[in-house]
């Protein structure tokens, strides 16, 4: 029987033969079978005396099933199916050298219909094989492992790769993590980028889970249907879910895309939502999750502005344990959603907005090493996160891009003062990652006693001032950064007591909401 092999062996390879398809067959044309495998022999093919693996979970996009004793498996399909496999806890699915996972099937026997496409799209593939195998290696994993989380990373060209790589990439490669996760906008509309900047991300040396975002599609093209097969001929599935450890992740698709006609012209335009066909699939897909699991869900968009949100909430409803993650608005808010946004539980569900990778689409004044500062509307810096799970909880530390690990404020003062008025001076706070469930505190020297500040939305301070400055610059003078957004992630308060002449400084401490406690200083000049 002849197979179908989807990459050839290469030097120094971690692709290997990814997925076994073998030729049309008497079988019906609407049903796809086959076998999820041990490939003891690592070459990506079932041959003889390979077992099966039960209990392995299998989709076509909306319906989910689990392989019997054997690992056979069969799914009803259309002429337009992606089938992959949902990787289980201890095993791995087969990766090429950048870590990106290559855990499906797409079934498009006439390939796409669309003409002059720019990006590369999906080639005929033909009539729907006799069995499509997938390949499983066993690999260890601990119920307490790290997970990094980049928000969007966006560049437009070689240049912001290159941004990518010396302003985040560089300072995690080879940091211990199982994996890490781009949560949409991997690119800025140009698609030619998504491969180099595989290349940049695969250096850290861990698997790596794309979301899809605005920015991911083939403007050309004007459905959504036909505006992924760039991000499918790649990736995959535009929504697909894995374990790792005793976690469920979900990385969803909340990107609907609508077309209209004016005067001739072709408008795309999108907002957030998930659409019938993916709920479906995450009802399916939960089916096999433990109640008590950890269920984390990934997407762009936040979830606060996706329009079927409330479905989501009840295909989540009675389970204690989930975290959703989002990016796209360029600045960083926890939320916690409760009844007002349709969830139902008794503690409220807790929201991520995630800052950059980009900042502000690489925008502001280069530094020193020729990057541009990229300060994000908030007034917090591009960065990125590291997030822990232990069993069926997490923690999220973020961490500044090129910034030591304990940068995670900064405190906003006048540089000098008259003593009798101390009392009067406010000092404001930003804390790039606080919440609403973080408390900040400040004293005056090491003695001083710890007074609470208060949660205050406003601008930031300092990205004002850049703004101000900015608008008196010449056109020429580079990217401009984008207007200031109010943040509720800024604490004030005013120095608790009169200080005398000479220098005294202000400390403030921090705690979030996962008990991390972190402290900062700004030294104050009393006249």
């Amino acid at each position: 029987m002849k197979h179908l092999d989807f990459y050839r062996p290469v030097a120094y390879l971690t692709l290997a033969l990814l997925l076994s398809a073998t030729t049309h067959s008497a079988f019906a044309a609407n049903t796809a079978r086959g076998t999820v495998f041990n490939d003891s022999n690592n070459n990506g093919q079932l041959d003889k005396g390979e077992k099966g693996i039960m209990g392995v979970g299998v989709s076509n996009g909306r319906e989910v099933v689990q392989t019997n004793r054997k690992g056979h498996y069969e799914l009803p399909v259309a002429d337009d199916t992606m089938i992959f496999v949902i990787k289980p806890s201890g095993w791995r699915v087969p990766q090429n050298e950048n870590g990106i996972s290559h855990f499906y099937y797409n079934h498009k026997p006439a390939g796409s219909q669309n003409e002059n496409p720019k990006y590369p799209v999906i080639s005929p593939t033909g009539p729907l094989p006799k069995a499509i195998n997938f390949p499983l290696y066993k690999q260890k994993e601990s119920n307490s492992f790290k997970m990094i989380c980049f928000g969007d990373t966006q560049p437009r060209n070689q240049e912001e790769v290159d941004y990518i790589s010396h302003d985040v990439i560089q300072e995690l490669v080879g940091f211990d993590a199982a994996f890490g996760v781009t949560l949409g906008d991997v690119v800025f509309d140009n698609l030619d980028m998504l491969k180099p900047l595989e290349r940049t991300v695969g250096t850290i040396g861990v698997p790596w889970y794309p979301v899809h975002g605005n920015h991911d599609v083939n403007a050309r093209f004007h459905s959504e249907e036909t505006s992924d097969e760039t991000w499918e001929k790649l990736y995959g599935p535009t929504f697909y879910s894995f374990n790792y450890g005793k976690v469920h992740f979900i990385t969803l698709d909340d990107i609907a895309w609508t077309t209209t006609k004016n005067n001739g012209k072709i408008k795309n335009s999108y907002h957030g939502e998930l659409g019938e066909k993916q709920l479906e699939f995450i009802k399916n897909d939960l089916a096999f999750v433990g109640k008590e699991d950890l269920v984390v869900l990934m997407m762009h968009i936040p979830l606060t502005v996706v329009e079927d949100k409330a479905k989501l909430f009840e295909l989540l409803e009675g389970r204690p344990n989930t975290f959703t993650v989002s990016a796209h608005w360029h600045r960083q808010s926890h939320f916690f959603m409760g009844e007002e946004s349709g969830w139902k539980g008794e503690d409220k569900h807790h929201h991520l907005v995630h800052a950059t990778v980009c900042g502000s689409w690489w925008s502001g004044a280069k530094d020193e090493n020729g990057i541009p500062h990229t300060t994000m509307s908030d007034g917090g810096p591009n960065g990125y996160s590291i997030i822990t799970f232990n069993d069926n909880d997490y923690s999220i530390r973020f961490k500044a891009a090129r910034r030591q690990a304990d940068h995670q404020m900064n405190i906003y003062a006048p540089e000098f003062i008259e003593g009798t008025k101390a009392t009067e001076t406010q000092v404001v706070v930003n804390v790039f990652a606080g919440s609403e469930r973080s408390t900040v505190d400040m004293r005056i020297g090491e003695s001083g006693k710890w007074v609470p500040m208060t949660q205050t939305t406003m601008i930031d301070p300092y990205y004002k001032a850049l703004k101000e400055y900015e608008a008196k610059l010449p056109p020429e003078a580079g990217r401009k950064l984008p207007n200031a957004r109010e943040t509720d992630h800024i604490w004030t308060g005013n120095i608790p007591m009169n200080l005398k002449p000479g220098l005294h400084l202000i400390n403030v401490r921090t705690t979030d909401m996962f008990g991390q406690t972190y402290t900062d200083q700004r030294s104050i000049r009393v006249n």
